[in-house]
């Protein structure tokens, strides 16, 4: 199977994503509303740092395959395995970078005994950034962030109208405060130098990652601020308060709430975890339910997405869906599939309204017909 185009071109040997960037809310409700329960079923998520395939077993499957290209985002689920067998509630979010904490040394290296010998040196080389940011800030996407706050933002916005912009308030006192005290001209030349394809590129994404992007990143990002700011509350958004504050504030995501932490850590032997391309599951001959693809024809040509889009449809059960998100390189069912695959309209609108994690453009729910 050809989705292996990516892995030609990028790099995978350290953290790329130490957390994850899609709204398990949307996820969730893009593999589960309007079908019978998913109790049983065998569900298969890219892992990336492991967020989004943990709360996958709030659905309650036989069990989540886990699969990715990348080693390192394979430690990332491993250590968080881990912490949520080994920690309470509280000191998972410290660990994670969630909450402040002055311990995360010695959480680190509680849960760290869990884990094999080599995964132990993996985790010790990033011991410092680990303690001082939480296994949530050790990536490269979270570092890019991390520069962000600390270097360019103060240059634009006080702490002051970070945080007045953080606060709940009515949507038209959200529209005026972006209009009138946020989106000033230092912020829209903010945006076209640090959200620029090169800058981007050379701090946080792969540049490979880019190859397939139509238009500008800076207006696309631009755009998707006015949907994280005003048309959602920027107070229940733990991805936009973790960019401009460094921690996730009192808003969670979907697996690190306190209202899943027993039924995640009471399935977590559910998890099979694969090194690899997917691949690794479609060459088995095993069949799925449902399949968590993140982003991931945004990295692939037109050709190379039609191939893999076909191969995971043949490794589908009748009524499975797939569920990914583009940000901007548009990627939709393959119009030779159109009798075999059918769009879930009504699941895509509600998701892509309510989606926390703003950067994407379009989430998009198919069902196998």
């Amino acid at each position: 199977m050809p989705d292996t185009e990516i892995a030609a071109k990028a790099s995978f040997e350290k953290i790329r994503y130490a957390q994850l960037w899609e709204d398990a809310d949307c996820l969730l409700a893009g593999l589960a509303e309007g079908r019978e329960a998913l109790s049983g079923a065998t569900l298969v998520s890219i892992c990336s740092a492991g967020d989004n395939a943990l709360a996958m077993l709030t659905l309650d499957p036989a069990r989540v395959v886990a699969v990715d290209l990348s080693a390192a985002q394979i430690e990332c689920l491993k250590i968080r395995i881990a912490a949520f067998r080994t920690l309470d509630h509280a000191a998972l979010l410290e660990l994670m970078g969630s909450r402040p904490s002055g311990r995360r040394g010695a959480l680190l290296d509680e849960v760290a005994t869990r884990l094999p010998d080599t995964s132990q040196a993996f985790w010790a080389a990033l011991r410092d950034e680990v303690v001082e940011h939480g296994l949530g800030g050790a990536g490269r996407f979270e570092r890019y962030f991390r520069i962000f706050r600390r270097n360019v933002l103060p240059l634009v916005h006080s702490r002051a109208t970070v945080d007045a912009l953080l606060q709940s308030r009515p949507r038209a006192e959200r529209e005026r405060f972006l209009r009138e005290e946020w989106d000033t001209w230092r912020w829209r030349l903010l945006l076209k130098f640090f959200f620029s394809r090169f800058t981007m590129g050379r701090l946080g994404r792969d540049p490979a990652f880019f190859d397939h992007v139509e238009g500008s990143v800076a207006d696309h990002v631009a755009r998707r601020i006015v949907h994280a700011v005003a048309n959602l509350d920027p107070a229940e958004n733990p991805y936009l308060h973790w960019i401009l504050k460094g921690t996730h504030g009192e808003a969670l995501p979907l697996a690190l709430r306190l209202e899943h932490f027993e039924t995640i850590r009471d399935r977590l032997d559910r998890l099979d975890i694969r090194h690899g391309s997917l691949e690794t599951f479609v060459a088995t001959g095993e069949k799925a339910d449902g399949f968590n693809l993140s982003d991931i024809f945004e990295y692939m040509g037109e050709d190379t997405f039609r191939a893999v889009y076909g191969s995971l449809l043949g490794a589908a059960n009748p009524g499975a869906r797939f569920v990914y998100w583009n940000m901007m390189a548009p990627r939709r069912m393959p119009p030779e599939f159109g009798d075999r695959m059918r769009t879930v309209e009504d699941v895509e609108t509600r998701g892509r309204a309510m989606d926390k994690a703003f950067f994407y453009s379009d989430f998009v729910v198919e069902e196998v017909r």
